[in-house]
């Protein structure tokens, strides 16, 4: 099927003989193939490497396989599997951190390579194979090079897209197996079509606008026959036994000491509100054998969930294993009918339930605002974590989960878009189990890994916390010219490290580092994906809006520019984000030292066509104290634009009549709003964008309030409410199956029949079978090549 172009007759008159994919110039066309960095997983015990060669983009004829869409979940009826799965590989190869021995899994069956795991014990590496009409589980010995093929067990990744997991002590695997795998598929007759009716029960029931939901009873019938799977135990031979009976399995997870499983089944009623991850779970608890052991939940339908983003449903929620012990459930419960709008003093209770699961379950801790979760570290130390929406907060406390009134002190208490207070994260290390806690040296100190954010740039860092005095040591951090981030600690002290080391111009390799001895050890030399493109000039300018809020962006010059050359035509690409607060609104996340990936993705392409790249230009919404940021996003948005193009202008770089503006998603949504509001820019690019607010009537982005509570900001904020006022060229591009809640096909569609009817200058490109990103190799050559002529046209033309 060729991409579907749609352009107003009167400027465009040969878009009907404009058909097919096109290719770009050869400059963007190359990027396509650039070879990247593999992926990479170290093993538990820090010994093995693996790389695994990235499958980056699709053909065309994958993405036009048939797709069956359920339940929020489009999926392949051929194999049982999640369709278009993000992390996919071509092969597998694994280094020694020591003797650098490099072994390469040979002779693997034609297929994508699946989500790889190292089993706990670092003696096996398991990934499954993704076929025509399968998936299989394959588990690689390293010790003797032996490959093991799990053979009649075909995995079924329709609900969750990881079909496996280890054992926590690496005796054995728990899968998914298709259980209708060869069984005939429910036919949708003529005769059983009957009337879909939905009926309200008089409660609020405010949902998004979700796609590709249950939509008939045959539907529901396909959700039931292509979700349900027979868990099973695979041995480390490959020898397979079954547990328990089958069902729509939506997790399970082994107890840390592998003596049981918390099995949550999916059961009717089905919705065609919601996705399957509203739909009624029973949660329980089995042994190997598939006793049930303990009845934990029965969560229902939750279609009536309070609207919020901090909302949850009413019922146990959140259940999850405790990493430092043998077998203790841990869960959450709202007590604010799940609302946080509640006035409650605690909005969530944590409770404990240690095996045999006979007693009442404890109350472990009464949670002030919305449960995050808990990291544990040991009996004496824990980490647990609260948040609310309305303020953006989120708060960390240290705990002690031995004493029953739970003393605790806050940790960190920030915005979430705090970047400069963010203390990193927790290094971690094996449990006696083979989980995953906390590192604690001596009952006393933890250790953190971050970016290091700051008004100077990302700096990453490692600090060792002192929990008894509540002090911090930075024990080392990044230096310039380079930017180096940790991906391991590898002993006590800190002084040991792997780290992925960058610089403008080279791309990220691992590092090993003594840092008592001051030494560093190259462990991957991965070239530069883009020789041609090693010389171009990046910078990261700061400048203020007209308000006062401090703002950044990075320009990018074309390789060879200079000063004397002039002044050039730019590219900006951006996309707004929504903040409480000014300061944090002001902050640097970036750094001028990480290393400048020419993706074909975003702007960086047309440095090839000597367009200055400014990427990321700061777009901050900022709503203080009562008022929300939605309510002066315009007025914002079209500061923000200005003093980007203000400090490109008096820079000398920017030609003021030659700036183009482009985004994707809200990024599209935002293009479309500064083209009717502002003629800062002389045409724009607009992707998979939304364009009239009032097709998202629950909320969008991180606007809580619906359509009925805000008409006047749904009808100011969208741009098809103002498409008379557009007078720039317009490009859309659009997936013609994009899932995303708040992008749906249509909003270009109407958007682009809107500027059409009112006599604008528009082109409107629909790409068959692509979703909110593009996958498809002739799909992504097209939008370069149509970005590439719109450019041409409307920027580079005198």
């Amino acid at each position: 099927m060729a991409c579907v172009l749609l352009a107003s007759p009167e400027k465009h008159a040969s878009a009907t003989q404009d058909i097919g994919y096109k290719m770009p110039s050869k400059a963007l066309a190359d990027l396509v193939d650039a070879k990247l960095a593999p992926t990479t997983r170290l093993s538990p015990d820090n010994n093995w490497m693996a790389f695994f060669e990235r499958q980056r983009i699709a053909t065309l004829a994958e993405l036009a396989k048939p797709e069956l869409k359920l339940a929020g979940i489009k999926l392949n009826p051929d194999n049982f599997s999640r369709a278009r799965p993000r992390s996919k590989y071509l092969s597998i190869e694994l280094k020694n951190l020591e003797t650098n021995k490099v072994i390469k899994l040979k002779n693997l069956p034609k297929g994508r390579i699946l989500a790889p795991s190292w089993s706990p014990n670092s003696e096996y590496l398991s990934f499954f194979i993704e076929q025509e009409k399968h998936a299989k589980l394959y588990i690689y010995k390293l010790s003797d090079d032996q490959l093991t093929t799990v053979e009649n067990a075909p995995l079924n990744s329709v609900i969750s897209a990881r079909p496996y997991r280890w054992l926590p002590d690496s005796s054995a695997l728990l899968i998914n197996i298709a259980d209708n795998a060869g069984n005939k598929i429910p036919k949708k007759s003529v005769a059983a079509a009957v009337p879909v009716i939905s009926q309200t029960s008089g409660e609020k029931a405010p949902v998004r606008t979700y796609q590709n939901l249950l939509a008939t009873p045959h539907d529901k019938n396909l959700f039931k026959f292509y979700g349900q799977g027979q868990l099973a135990k695979v041995s480390l031979t490959g020898l397979v036994t079954k547990i328990g009976q089958p069902g729509i399995l939506r997790s399970f997870r082994a107890s840390p000491d592998a003596n049981y499983i918390l099995v949550g089944k999916i059961e009717a009623p089905f919705s065609y509100l919601v996705p399957y991850s509203r739909f009624a779970t029973n949660w329980q608890i089995w042994d190997l054998n598939g006793n049930v052991v303990k009845q934990v939940e029965k969560q229902k339908l939750a279609e009536n969930i309070p609207q919020g983003f901090d909302s949850v449903r009413t019922d146990k929620r959140s259940f999850s294993w405790r990493a430092d012990t043998a077998a203790t459930l841990v869960w959450a419960q709202a007590q604010d009918k799940g609302s946080m709008k509640t006035d409650v003093p605690h909005h969530d209770y944590v409770y404990t339930l240690k095996a045999p699961f006979k007693r009442k379950p404890t109350l472990f801790a009464k949670v002030e605002r919305r449960f995050a979760g808990i990291e544990w570290g040991n009996d004496k130390v824990a980490v647990l974590y609260d948040w609310r929406f309305s303020d953006r907060m989120q708060r960390s406390f240290i705990i002690n989960p031995s004493e029953d009134n739970k003393k605790h002190f806050i940790f960190n208490e920030r915005s979430y878009n705090d970047a400069y207070k963010d203390p990193g994260d927790f290094v971690r290390q094996q449990t006696q189990f083979g989980t995953y806690s906390i590192k604690i040296i001596g009952d006393r100190y933890m250790m953190l890994t971050g970016k290091g954010a700051s008004a100077e740039g990302n700096i990453p860092f490692l600090d060792r916390y002192d929990i008894n005095t509540g002090t911090k040591l930075r024990l080392w951090q990044s230096e310039a010219p380079y930017y180096e981030r940790i991906r391991e600690v590898l002993d006590d002290e800190g002084t040991k490290l792997i780290t992925l080391r960058q610089s403008k111009t080279d791309q990220p390799n691992f590092f090993i580092r003594d840092l008592k001895l001051n030494t560093q050890t190259q462990f991957t030399d991965f070239p530069h994906p883009y020789p041609n493109f090693k010389d171009l000039k990046k910078e990261l300018i700061n400048y203020t809006r007209e308000d006062g809020v401090e703002l950044s962006g990075t320009l990018y010059l074309p390789p060879g520019y200079k000063k004397s050359d002039g002044k050039l035509p730019v590219l900006m690409w951006a996309y707004p984000l929504e903040y409480k607060d000014k300061k944090v609104a002001s902050q640097v996340r970036d750094s001028k030292y990480e290393f400048t990936y020419i993706g074909y993705w975003g702007p960086m392409p047309y440095l090839a066509k000597g367009i200055a790249i400014f990427d990321d230009p700061k777009m901050p919404i900022i709503g203080s104290d009562s008022k929300e940021p939605n309510d002066t996003f315009r007025s914002q948005l079209v500061a923000s634009a200005k003093a980007a193009v203000d400090v490109l202008v008096e820079k000398g770089i920017a030609d003021k009549d030659k700036i183009a503006i482009a985004g994707h998603s809200y990024g599209a949504f935002m293009v479309a709003n500064l083209l009717a509001h502002s003629d800062l820019f002389k045409t724009g690019i607009a992707r998979s964008g939304a364009y009239n607010r009032t097709l998202t009537p629950f909320g969008f982005q991180g606007e809580e309030r619906n359509f009925w509570d805000g008409q006047n900001i749904y009808a100011t904020m969208s741009p098809f409410f103002h498409a008379e006022k557009i007078n720039q060229p317009m490009l859309m591009i659009h997936g013609k199956d994009d899932p995303n809640s708040g992008t749906y096909p249509m909003q270009s569609e109407r958007m682009y029949n809107a500027l059409k009817g009112l006599g604008k200058d528009a082109r409107l490109v629909m790409l068959p079978y692509e979703g909110h990103g593009y996958r498809a190799r002739e799909s992504i050559l097209h939008v370069l090549y149509e970005q590439e002529a719109w450019l041409d046209k409307y920027l580079l033309s005198k």
